[in-house]
């Protein structure tokens, strides 16, 4: 799309994710089996047709660099496109990105040095599909200085989680907070508010003139700020506008066909996956037969790194149920029930893996029984094991659990039958 550059923040720590961040970025952590968080930001700028993209980086950035590399390399210096990671290179003094809008304004002079009319600010941290060019499109019918993107969600869900908007009649904003603990509701539904998610599109010459200060974010600072000026300032509704189409398969007159719809769910999905339960609950929106989120889309792909791996593998009566199954993974006697299974895996017979999310090359060794558990690369649970069963125990041996009762085993853990 010419004219729009995009700069993704993914420098987050990601606190609210440990320990799965306790090695990486909040958007290199594993999503899908096969898939890391940024890749549906990323797939959505390539199925927009927006490929000039910056990504900001900071903490715990190696493995996001090392994917970025092996996945999206789309540079080509004859057509234009790039996708380059950019850490904080102390560019104006000697801090790191204290903010979204800090990390911008470090790297003004990536945007100068390119013939714009538009930046769009993104966050590598959400799970969505979204066609950004009907939004671009929105924001230059307006003739707005900026745009920002919001979804309705229940009221308990924004509080002190997300930034809060109002708007009147013509989908101008009028009023914005962000995180407040008790969220202003829509007029027209006290259950609902209307929240920010991070997606933002910018009149370049605005966006340069707001970072003329000292604030350091776009949801905090700058966004309230200019509700006070003149400038024009809409909000774009996803749930309303944004339209994901895809093909559907139907039978006409005893024939198959394939013919091309709007995906209503897909269109209105949005998920912040920045704690580990609002994390399990996004993977699990993946998995059953018709599933709350769709990562089967032929016109809007999700694209990311693919390994050599050989096909997954049932024998000896392996079995699993509902769930996904990535490449290389081996289930030899084991069951499997309503999860995700990452490449690499491995379960054996009489393993019982229900309601849970196994990361990368994980060895499940004999009768093991695991429920309701995040299990992260390079496990070996040991035969006869279990986790997910009892909190209490799970607790004792060190394990983190969630709130919502989900067990998080480490990276490269060792988890024995006998407690020590």
């Amino acid at each position: 799309m010419d004219g729009v550059l995009t700069m993704i923040m993914a420098g987050g720590f990601g606190e609210r994710l440990l320990p799965l961040t306790k090695d990486r970025s909040k958007a290199a952590v594993p999503f899908g089996g096969k898939f890391r968080i940024i890749d549906f930001t990323l797939s959505n700028c390539v199925n927009s047709g927006i490929r000039n993209i910056f990504v900001l980086t900071q903490y715990r950035s190696e493995s996001l660099h090392r994917h970025i590399q092996e996945a999206w390399g789309i540079s080509s210096a004859r057509l234009g496109d790039y996708i380059y990671c950019v850490p904080p290179q102390q560019k104006l003094g000697a801090d790191w990105y204290r903010g979204t809008a800090d990390a911008v304004r470090q790297n003004l002079d990536l945007i100068k040095r390119h013939a714009v009319d538009t930046v769009l600010v993104l966050s590598g941290d959400h799970i969505y599909k979204m066609n950004y060019g009907q939004m671009v499109e929105f924001h230059h019918a307006q003739k707005a200085h900026i745009t920002v993107s919001a979804i309705r969600v229940r009221k308990e869900e924004a509080a002190g989680q997300l930034g809060v908007i109002e708007i009147d009649n013509d989908s101008r904003m009028i009023g914005f907070e962000e995180k407040p603990t008790n969220p202003k509701t829509l007029p027209y539904d006290p259950d609902y508010a209307l929240a920010s998610m991070g997606v933002y599109a910018f009149e370049v010459n605005t966006l340069i003139k707001s970072l003329e200060g000292n604030e350091d974010d776009f949801g905090k600072q700058i966004i309230p700020k200019m509700l006070n000026s003149d400038k024009n300032i809409f909000v774009y509704d996803f749930q309303m506008k944004n339209k994901i189409a895809d093909y559907a398969r139907e039978v006409v007159d005893g024939k198959r066909r394939r013919v091309l719809v709007e995906r209503t769910r897909d269109s209105s999905y949005w998920r912040d996956v920045g704690t580990i339960d609002s994390y399990y609950e996004a993977s699990m929106d993946l998995i059953g037969v018709d599933p709350i989120f769709s990562l089967y889309g032929e016109r809007w792909p999700i694209r990311t790194f693919t390994q050599w791996l050989a096909p997954s593998k049932f024998v000896l009566g392996g079995m699993a149920f509902e769930s996904l199954i990535s490449s290389g993974s081996i289930v030899s006697g084991g069951t499997i029930r309503n999860s995700i299974i990452s490449p690499g895996v491995i379960v054996e017979r009489g393993a019982l893996v229900i309601d849970s999310v196994v990361f990368d090359d994980t060895i499940i060794e004999p009768d093991v029984r695991i429920n309701r558990a995040i299990i992260d690369k390079q496990c070996v649970i040991e035969a006869g094991a279990s986790i997910g069963y009892s909190q209490e125990l799970d607790k004792k041996r060190g394990f983190h659990v969630s709130p919502g009762g989900i067990v998080v085993i480490p990276k490269g853990t060792t988890v024995s039958a006998v407690f020590p």
